[in-house]
């Protein structure tokens, strides 16, 4: 891969990955202007676990309890706070990871073409900007929130719906604050990037030429970055903007898509 290349896609990847705004709408439409040729599951993996690493930093002291709570729970069955949000986090998993599994082929052939992404960057853009004047107060979430949020994640399989796009926007409707809903969103990244990359590297080649090993490592190491950032920007930008300029962002996106291969 040309250094370009590496660059532009990973910073594609981790600015992307969070911001609901959907990065396969995005990769795509890098695709078909530039001509490149396909980076390979390889690096799309790659910068995956490179927006999977930032994550877990940004949100490293949740993670943290939840493994002190899972701990203390196996020693001596203590269920605190943190163990039931974890829990809670597990059962919002399970829907896209059956989905996902079930579904793997479809979403990687016959749904994964310009026409699909545009519109499901167009619809869900227009569900976002709805529910971003619903949002509640709540905090917490319970347990029907999580079933629901994490019904709603199977819908992001489909390219070009936003993963956290589409689970912020349930959380919106579910009464969850805009603070609460992206923190739901962004502590259900880390199964779901880590399930998808798992599930994707049983097709890998057994070995790598060291250019490739380069490769890979610079654009997880590049989407890591540019994914904490965008992580820490968003949150801190959230109660000022609110969603709807992310919304307008995705209206003008499928636009330019649809004007572009149509």
């Amino acid at each position: 891969m040309e250094l370009l290349q590496i660059i532009v896609l990973a910073l594609l990847q981790g600015v992307t990955e969070f911001l609901p705004i959907s990065s396969a709408a995005h990769l795509i439409l890098a695709d078909k202007l530039t001509q490149w040729p396909d980076q390979g599951l390889a690096f799309d993996i790659a910068v995956h676990l490179g927006s999977l690493a930032a994550v877990l930093a940004y949100y490293r002291q949740d993670c943290r309890r939840f493994a002190v709570s899972a701990w203390g729970f196996a020693r001596r069955q203590r269920y605190d706070a943190d163990l039931d949000l974890l829990c809670k986090i597990l059962l919002a998993t399970l829907p896209v990871a059956l989905c996902g599994f079930l579904l793997h082929d479809l979403i990687a052939t016959d749904w994964r073409n310009e026409l699909v992404v545009a519109a499901a960057t167009l619809v869900f853009g227009l569900a976002l900007w709805w529910a971003d004047g619903q949002q509640g107060r709540r905090t917490l979430l319970n347990w029907r929130d999580a079933l629901l949020i994490g019904s709603a994640q199977a819908l992001a399989l489909l390219p070009g719906a936003s993963r956290s796009g589409v689970t912020i926007t349930a959380a919106l409707l579910l009464g969850l604050s805009r603070a609460a809903a992206a923190r739901v969103a962004f502590l259900l990244a880390i199964p779901a990037i880590g399930g998808a990359a798992l599930l994707a590297a049983g097709k890998l080649p057994a070995n790598a030429s060291s250019a490739l090993l380069a490769d890979l490592a610079l654009g997880a190491v590049i989407a890591a970055g540019s994914a904490y950032l965008c992580i820490g920007v968003f949150i801190r930008l959230l109660e000022y903007t609110g969603l709807r300029p992310y919304a307008y962002y995705r209206v003008a996106l499928a636009t330019a898509l649809l004007l572009t291969f149509l």
